[in-house]
């Protein structure tokens, strides 16, 4: 498990790399011309860059647990992005699913 801790951290890094190029992305949409804007090229940009993290990381996690683990801090991580940057709400179903994708974290945790 001590081998795996350094490439979960930078599972999760990488999932926030590519969540602040969602919200440059998002930034792009709200423009009339969305793929010519300075925010669409960004976004591209950081996207884009997150290939050389993943040769790192899947040599060292199995492709399901890097599915869970970035699967949760996205989750997470453009919901904190949601409702700090944009003013979204979540709903109680919403607010449910959240707490069902951190159990499936500790459930990988403990039996994997």
């Amino acid at each position: 498990m001590e081998k795996m801790i350094p490439a979960i951290l930078v599972t999760v890094g990488l999932c926030a790399v590519s969540v602040a190029g969602d919200y440059l992305l998002k930034r792009a949409s709200d423009r009339e011309r969305p793929f010519e804007s300075w925010w669409f090229v960004a976004g591209f940009l950081v996207y884009s860059s997150t290939a050389f993290g993943w040769v790192y990381v899947m040599p060292h996690l199995k492709l399901a647990t890097i599915g869970v683990v970035y699967s949760v801090a996205t989750v997470l991580l453009l919901t904190l992005l949601g409702l700090v940057f944009f003013q979204e709400s979540l709903r109680p179903r919403e607010v449910l699913g959240i707490v069902l994708a951190i159990t499936s974290i500790s459930l990988l945790v403990r039996f994997a």
